[in-house]
């Protein structure tokens, strides 16, 4: 009997089932066991896949997208980037409202995935024009056939992770997860995963990240918004300056927030000690650990898992590039010596 070729018909099928990965040098010192979900491992090199795949089936089953359209998004990078990748497999046009803070990695990025790029100032108010929030519903009013997927306040944003982070995160634990720590930006993630994981157990702790500069943290410990919070930051897909309706804050115990400096540092830190290069976002995810650890949260018995939502590439002209951190001030002349460890001969 002839044996058939065992591929996959697409690189969709590749999405979800993504490692835990054991961080073993980096954890030296801190109480209990720490794991990675290394969401790098998803053919779109983030956790993104997940929801663009999701939402956009859904928009398929709907009757909402049809043959043609355009899908119309905000985004710090990563979603535009997998739902560029599920438009190209799929045969639908792509075009994408992307925040000026994002990497000129990411951009490229998506421009070499064929999706048509908006660049949007950074740093203005959510209901400005500028803003890539406005500029993605303007281009939505504007295009005939599109579908605006609108992420932060899209409930298959939380669902998609319901449906496939939450129980890979149990099932690869034996349901001996005690605590996840998860970077809080749309929400959809950290929600989408601990509705699951509480659900069946709900002694589990749930604990968010944040940024310096962003309002989720004081939301979801006073239901205000506060404008005061509000100041520019360098971590992209960490933190908000609105309410996305896509966090429920209810399932999440605990928010910290972590600084840019710190995050960077600490994703140096992941590649060099675990050999893990990922992105801006998972080095604040372990920063976090590091200070959720100070003030007692974990001990010899908890099983602590981290999301790492992407990974390092993305971030070359950024957290790796030894220039961009000497001009943000994140390297003193000895951590520089040290991170360089480059010598020219002549």
């Amino acid at each position: 009997m002839k044996e058939e070729i065992k591929a996959c018909d697409n690189l969709l099928e590749l999405i979800g089932n993504t490692p835990l990965v054991k961080l073993n040098r980096i954890s030296t010192g801190l109480k209990g066991n720490f794991y990675a979900k290394v969401e790098a491992f998803n053919p779109g090199h983030s956790t993104k896949d997940r929801i663009a795949l999701h939402i956009i089936e859904e928009a398929e089953r709907k009757g909402i997208l049809k043959p043609g359209d355009t899908i119309i998004e905000t985004t710090s990078g990563n979603t535009g980037f997998s739902i560029a990748m599920v438009s190209i497999i799929k045969g639908y046009e792509c075009v994408l409202a992307v925040t000026s803070k994002s990497s000129a990695d990411k951009i490229d990025m998506l421009r070499a995935m064929g999706a048509k790029v908006y660049v949007c100032p950074a740093h203005v108010a959510a209901d400005d024009p500028r803003s890539y929030y406005c500029v993605a519903k303007r281009l939505h009013e504007e295009t005939k056939g599109s579908v605006y997927i609108n992420q932060y306040f899209n409930d298959l944003n939380v669902e998609a992770h319901y449906k496939t982070t939450g129980p890979e995160i149990w099932e690869q634990t034996n349901g001996l997860i005690t605590h996840l720590v998860a970077c809080s930006g749309t929400g959809g993630t950290i929600s989408g995963t601990a509705k699951f994981l509480k659900e069946q157990n709900p002694n589990i702790r749930i604990l968010g990240v944040d940024a310096f500069g962003s309002v989720l943290k004081k939301y979801h410990e006073t239901k205000e918004l506060d404008p005061k919070e509000i100041y520019p930051y360098r971590i992209e897909g960490l933190g908000k300056n609105l309410i996305p309706t896509a966090t429920d804050f209810e399932v999440i115990d605990k928010f910290i927030k972590v600084s840019d400096e710190d995050s960077a540092h600490t994703a140096r830190e992941l590649a060099k000690t675990e050999g893990l290069f990922v992105g801006y976002t998972s080095g604040a995810a372990f920063q976090a650990v590091k200070q959720f650890a100070e003030e007692g949260e974990f001990d010899e018995n908890s099983n602590v898992i981290l999301i790492f939502p992407d990974h390092g590439s993305r971030y070359m002209s950024k957290v790796y590039s030894d220039e961009w951190m000497t001009e943000q001030g994140f390297f003193d002349n000895v951590n520089r010596e040290e991170a360089l460890k480059i010598e020219y001969i002549k």
